[in-house]
């Protein structure tokens, strides 16, 4: 299932047909804090000092003025979010705004999974290894285990997919992500990982990843659960390893940061820093002044959040179908849970 596909029964129709005309985001990723539990390598946030967190009235300004926007889907990350004592209130507010999402280290999933069960349609949990080679990635002995004993009980009340992010140190790993996901029934959905500034450098090796691409696009051909599209393989290894760039549209995903700050022109470029209150702010002004062109043709992370929306057309057969109308027979026949 596809970020696109999982929007359609929040009014992703009416948005995409304005969109030649009108710029605006229809996905919105928030950061609650930055604070974790986990000293994951490759994650520049944690390293960040969180300053006084917004309250729940804070958070519902941010959920309506995003609403009013047209935003359909919101997904909440960190930091961990779990850790916020809250948590279970800002989900609940989200739900019955948005087709909400959460990603989270799956560390304190068990012990919470009562307070939030029912205000999620969907969760990523963080996994990158088996064993050992997750615990070395996450900077914590056991958090493999809390991971899974995480996803067994959360299971059973809404979809879940692993989150796995490819780095220098996984890339032998994949193939065993895969089967843990078929092994727990849940679906698993890759990042790659990017080099930020204050992180150390995790970022794969670009001829061994193709090879790992290549692997993950025939898993995805044969029926495995793996979230991402076929489109979002193909276009790495078109772009990255030929000379066919994908158009990125950063404009249809906005990105809150954990102070209320609108995060432009996109989540990697400047690295999560934010300056403009989303509440203080006409969205759609600014999102129709603001000058896209010099990102559309970026092609330098490969974050789901940007690359699968802006790969979506229309005009695709083949795409409307797997990313719409399968979702959709899906929901019909009470497959998913939302």
């Amino acid at each position: 299932m596809s970020l696109v596909s999982s929007v359609m029964g929040r009014g992703i129709v009416r948005t995409i047909r304005s969109l030649p005309d009108k710029k605006f985001p229809i996905i919105a990723g928030h950061k609650l804090q930055y604070s974790c539990n986990l000293k994951c390598k490759m994650c520049p946030f944690w390293r960040r000092e969180d300053e006084t967190l917004l309250n729940l009235e804070d958070e519902i300004r941010i959920m309506d003025s995003l609403k009013k926007a047209g935003v359909s889907f919101l997904g909440f990350e960190g930091g961990e979010p779990l850790l916020r004592r809250d948590i279970g209130d800002i989900l609940y507010e989200s739900k019955r705004r948005f087709h909400t999402s959460m990603v989270t280290n799956g560390w304190l999933l068990k012990a919470k999974i009562e307070e939030i069960r029912d205000s999620l349609n969907y969760m990523f949990v963080s996994l990158d290894g088996i064993g050992e080679v997750h615990d070395r990635l996450r900077g914590m002995a056991g958090s493999f285990r809390h991971a899974v004993e995480g996803i067994e009980a959360a299971k059973g009340y809404m979809p879940i997919a692993i989150s796995s992010t490819i780095t220098r140190e996984n890339m032998d790993q994949v193939q065993g992500i895969v089967d843990l996901a078929m092994k727990l029934g849940v679906s698993v959905n890759f990042q790659i990982a990017y080099d930020y500034t204050t992180a150390e450098r995790m970022s794969p090796e670009k001829m061994r990843l193709r090879d790992t691409i290549k692997m993950l696009e025939g898993y995805k051909l044969s029926g495995l659960p793996i979230v991402n599209s076929k489109e979002y393989f193909s276009s790495i290894l078109n772009s990255w390893y030929g000379n066919d760039p994908w158009r990125c549209k950063p404009w249809l995903t906005i990105n809150i940061d954990p102070l209320g700050n609108i995060v432009q022109p996109c989540y990697v470029l400047n690295e999560y820093n934010g300056s403009v209150k989303v509440w203080d702010t006409n969205i759609l002004k600014l999102w129709n002044t603001y000058d896209w062109t010099p990102y559309e043709s970026c092609n330098k992370c490969a974050l789901a959040c940007y690359l699968e929306p802006s790969l979506f057309n229309w005009h695709n057969p083949a795409m409307v179908k797997e990313r719409i109308l399968d979702s959709v027979v899906s929901l019909v026949r009470g497959d998913l849970s939302w």
